[in-house]
């Protein structure tokens, strides 16, 4: 090969070199931006919107300033998304639309798969009161939660009866391979309230299967539970039927 020759290979092989490191450098930015650290946000924006109080180790004793005079709660339980727009995202159309936590406020489903940054700006404003509360981080994780992790559960959970479509056995699988250490195998191991009136995984997935189909998608603020939204729907679902049919008390 003459020198020439061998100058022009050295200058095509550069020339790939370069293109392949810059290629995947952007490549390298895509997943960090667009999927893993997104998906990363999306998970903790389901923990936030359960009680971003007790994720962040936050104390407030007041109640939130645009929670209802007509309302039953007090305190920093008011500041919870939760609180107002309801376990299962619908607020007042939903199981929220009477008893203790009735406030009259409507859920957040007109905002799914809405864009995330009008979200931010609504997290922000008077009535939510959110902007001095929550970093920047945390209310781009909380809009994609609400943007993209609520999933219309009326679909899945039938609102008379309170079961969940989920198969029971298949929920066996993976809640004896991944829950069973905390909760143990018979739900049991951790009791919720006290021993004169116990609650455990059963009497919550029974009681409130909206709630726990949350907890399992997302997993509990303020604790090493760690979330099953990396599972597909139908194997949540699975893991809430098999919660169902655990002891009650």
């Amino acid at each position: 090969m003459g020198r020439v020759q061998k100058t022009v290979v050295s200058l095509l092989c550069s020339a790939v070199i370069a293109v392949t490191a810059a290629y995947s450098l952007s490549y390298a930015d895509d997943i960090k931006q667009l999927t893993g650290m997104r998906f990363a946000l999306l998970a903790r924006g389901g923990v936030l919107y359960d009680d971003w109080i007790n994720e962040k180790g936050i104390k407030i004793d007041k109640t939130h300033p645009s929670y209802p005079a007509a309302g039953k709660q007090k305190g920093w339980g008011t500041w919870r998304c939760k609180e107002c727009h309801g376990w299962d995202y619908k607020g007042k159309s939903g199981a929220y639309g009477a008893g203790s936590h009735f406030t009259g406020i409507v859920g957040i489903r007109d905002y799914a798969n809405q864009d995330p940054t009008v979200i931010v700006k609504i997290l922000k404003d008077d009535t939510h009161a959110l902007g001095s509360m929550l970093s920047e981080e945390d209310l781009d994780a909380l809009a994609l939660f609400v943007a993209f992790g609520q999933i219309d559960v009326d679909l899945y959970i039938d609102r008379k009866t309170k079961k969940t479509i989920g198969d029971l056995s298949s929920g066996g699988r993976v809640y004896l391979s991944t829950c069973t250490k905390c909760h143990g195998n018979d739900g049991k191991e951790i009791n919720f309230k006290d021993e004169k009136k116990p609650e455990y995984i059963g009497t919550i997935a029974n009681e409130n299967p909206w709630e726990t189909l949350h907890k399992v998608r997302w997993g509990h603020p303020g604790s090493s539970m760690i979330s099953l939204v990396f599972l597909d729907l139908k194997e949540q679902l699975d893991v809430l039927a098999f919660c169902q049919a655990l002891p009650t008390e």
